[in-house]
């Protein structure tokens, strides 16, 4: 072995042992109910992810302060929690009927409370992915803010602190509208604060604000700076706790369970228990194009390639063209239930009957009509939760004394994926899903081939995936591990070993489902984080995922519908 082959798998075993370290810690933290991150209680977690610096976190291990990790993470967390010392993670204990509003970060769909001007309560309803998740990001920006603290206090004794923090304090206090000069003045001032280039803190100033605070970027690096201060001059530390009631729940499929009871009790009611069923996870929008598009849009767009509609479809101003094929789909066959159970997965029942195929690019059908099957479409998972929610799912039906087992037919799974070789929009066809941090691994029959989507101007991997424990824990060396060694691993994901380990149980031991169920999974790329620049924090793909979503949903229907092509 050579030697640079050792080190890179030296790296990576310690890498490995910093994220085993990292889970370890958090559930011993969630067991004990609270902790002080820039505590003795919250070393462990800062120092092993400083030992792991994922990619996504960029400069976490340098002393200038990262920007566009900054950036990924705070569209991952509530606003104001910057300003916030008391983090309180709940479960669903009743805020939606207080007088408290709820505060949804762009990013991630989980309701969040401000309490008063210490506290922000964080509900957890998606089990323990959702709780890393947004450990390992409050962990990032807390390591980020004593960065800022180290580059501003000169004196700890007297609490002297540097000439452009005072400036930057005076701009925050005033709280108005900055003139293009003023704002390039206090850009000046938190690049020294900083330790980056005026250059960059401009490349990413805006995508730190909105419309209503144009300004974000300077509030949220004076609080960060302000409260690590005060951590320090004053021993006021920040606190995470967790609820008594999160504590006890977690675990017990209690959002899950009420899911999909909703979901059967539709299917009860129009009598679709004993129809073949079909389960898609999906976007809430491909499959509902897919099928509609060309009835409603088809003579809009003739002569056109059709991905073009479904990429005017994806575009955000496109409102009243989408409506057209949302109150289309409504009057033939879809039924939309939206999310009440704290899961945040809303889904869609399309009943095929009561679509006329002949219209649609799936005319080429070959099931008969009394046939026709039921497609549940789901939207995205967050980890572990797809465990909770396809476990729950699977089981039969009670009603009363009596026990109905669903005729589910397959379940496909469609959705985007990190890359290990190639780039974003590239198509990744599993052969099987390694759960990362344990020594589980579902090796599987995808009906999905690599050779089906060859030949459509989009580069197509086959290989096993690694269901990962977090996005933002990957660093390149694990990640090239995988990839190099004899895993031959193509991409990463957070949600396919607990999609398998779910189908498998349901199929293979607890037999609520056929023996024969069918599986099918493919996934497009948003990022590829052994490329620099290219992870999930250098932004989103824009309109490069919609021909691979669309391939991929089109390929799904196609073998629900019978057709050979």
């Amino acid at each position: 072995m050579n030697t640079k082959t050792a080190i890179s798998r030296s790296r990576a075993q310690e890498s490995s042992a910093a994220i085993e370290r990292l889970y370890i810690t958090m559930r011993h933290l969630f067991n004990r109910g609270f902790y002080k991150p820039m505590g003795v209680s919250g070393e462990t977690l800062r120092e092993a992810l400083l030992e792991l610096r994922p990619e996504i976190y960029g400069s976490i291990a340098e002393e200038k302060v990262e920007l566009n990790g900054l950036l990924y993470v705070i569209e991952r967390l509530p606003i104001g929690i910057e300003e916030c010392r008391y983090i309180n993670l709940t479960s669903d204990e009743g805020y939606a009927q207080s007088h408290f509003t709820a505060i949804v970060p762009p990013k991630r769909r989980r309701n969040c409370y401000r309490i008063d001007e210490e506290q922000m309560n964080v509900e957890i309803t998606r089990g323990r992915s959702d709780i890393y998740d947004i450990l390992t990001h409050l962990t990032f920006i807390f390591i980020e803010s004593h960065k800022i603290k180290n580059r501003i206090l000169l004196d700890e004794s007297e609490g002297e602190v540097t000439r452009d923090w005072k400036k930057l304090e005076e701009v925050v206090k005033a709280g108005k509208k900055l003139s293009q000069i003023d704002k390039e003045k206090a850009i000046s001032r938190c690049a020294n604060i900083l330790g980056r280039p005026f250059s960059e803190i401009v490349a990413v100033y805006d995508g730190f604000g909105s419309k209503e605070i144009p300004d974000r970027f300077l509030h949220i690096i004076y609080w960060l700076g302000k409260i690590a201060l005060e951590e320090v001059l004053d021993n006021n530390k920040r606190t995470i706790t967790f609820s008594p009631i999160l504590r006890e729940r977690l675990g017990h499929h209690i959002h899950g369970e009420i899911w999909a009871n909703s979901i059967k009790e539709v299917l009860d009611k129009n009598n679709w228990l004993h129809r073949p069923i079909h389960i898609i996870s999906a976007n809430m929008h491909s499959v509902m194009n897919s099928l509609f598009a060309e009835p409603v849009l088809g003579k809009q767009y003739q002569g056109k390639d059709f991905y073009a509609v479904f990429e005017d479809l994806s575009q955000s101003e496109n409102k009243d063209l989408r409506k057209k094929v949302e109150d289309y789909a409504s009057k033939n066959g879809m039924i939309f239930i939206p999310d009440a159970s704290g899961t945040n997965i809303d889904v869609q029942i399309f009943d095929t009957s009561k679509i006329d195929l002949s219209k649609t690019i799936f005319a080429k059908t070959t099931c008969a009509k009394e046939e026709s099957p039921i497609l549940i479409v789901m939207d995205y998972a967050f980890g572990e939760q797809a465990y909770e929610t396809i476990d729950e799912l699977l089981k039969p039906y009670k009603k009363g004394k009596n026990k109905t087992f669903l005729q589910v037919e397959s379940v496909s799974i469609m959705g985007k994926a990190g890359i290990l070789e190639g780039g974003k929009g590239d198509i990744m066809i599993p052969c099987a899903h390694i759960n990362e941090g344990t020594a589980d691994n579902y090796p599987f029959e995808n009906e999905l081939t690599k050779e089906m989507f060859e030949g459509n101007g989009i580069p197509v991997y086959a290989g096993p995936m690694v269901t990962v424990l977090g996005t933002s824990l990957q660093n390149k060396d694990l990640l090239k591990f995988f990839h190099e060694s004899t895993w031959q691993v193509i991409g990463l994901e957070m949600e396919g070993a607990y999609y398998q380990k779910a189908i498998q149980s349901a199929s293979k031991i607890r037999k609520s489902i056929p023996n024969h169920v069918k599986v099918r999974y493919a996934y497009y790329a948003s990022d590829n984080p052994l490329e620099t620049g290219s992870t999930l924090a250098s932004g989103g793909l824009g309109t490069t995922g919609v021909k691979p979503t669309y391939l991929i949903t089109i390929k799904i229907l196609e073998q629900i519908f019978n057709i050979t092509t």
